[in-house]
């Protein structure tokens, strides 16, 4: 009998892992989804993602919210975690952090659907809402509102 499971391949899950000093340096993991024959949404929820400005340097706070209906792969939690951590040092604007998250987990999963919102605090008075998905969602799945409120101060 073999020790093999899908789980057999991560590096990082249960390990004492360092934190990726860059997004490029960071490895997203996935392990096979073992309900890949059904449709449903899996919703990841970021309130506390932060980066920084590439032209002053001062920090930059997003509440993002990531769903995608999953195709053969699944994300594995923590290398996602680590993945969006390592933005903390980066210097990028709001709309490249958005959807180079995106991306990364399109390329590495091929969902049949995501969408990520970045929903980004205020720089010089002006809040930044970064939206990015891949197509239509599947008919037969039901997709929650991400429920996020527009920012609108203390009003």
């Amino acid at each position: 009998m073999s020790d093999e499971t899908i789980y057999s391949g991560l590096t990082q899950l249960g390990q004492n892992t360092p934190l990726p000093q860059t997004p490029e340096e960071a490895e997203l993991e996935r392990v096979p989804n073992p309900q890949g024959e059904f449709h449903y949404v899996a919703r990841f929820t970021a309130p506390e993602f932060t980066s920084i400005c590439p032209m002053t340097g001062q920090p930059d706070f997003a509440h993002l919210v990531i769903d995608y209906v999953p195709g053969q792969w699944l994300v594995e939690s923590k290398s996602l975690k680590l993945f969006l951590l390592s933005f903390r040092n980066h210097g990028a604007f709001h709309e490249d952090c958005t959807v180079t998250v995106a991306r990364r987990l399109v390329d590495l999963l091929e969902p049949v659907w995501l969408r990520i919102g970045g929903y980004w605090y205020p720089r010089g008075g002006i809040p930044i809402d970064v939206f990015y998905q891949t197509g239509q969602p599947p008919a037969d799945v039901w997709i929650p509102d991400q429920g996020v409120a527009t920012y609108r101060g203390r009003g």
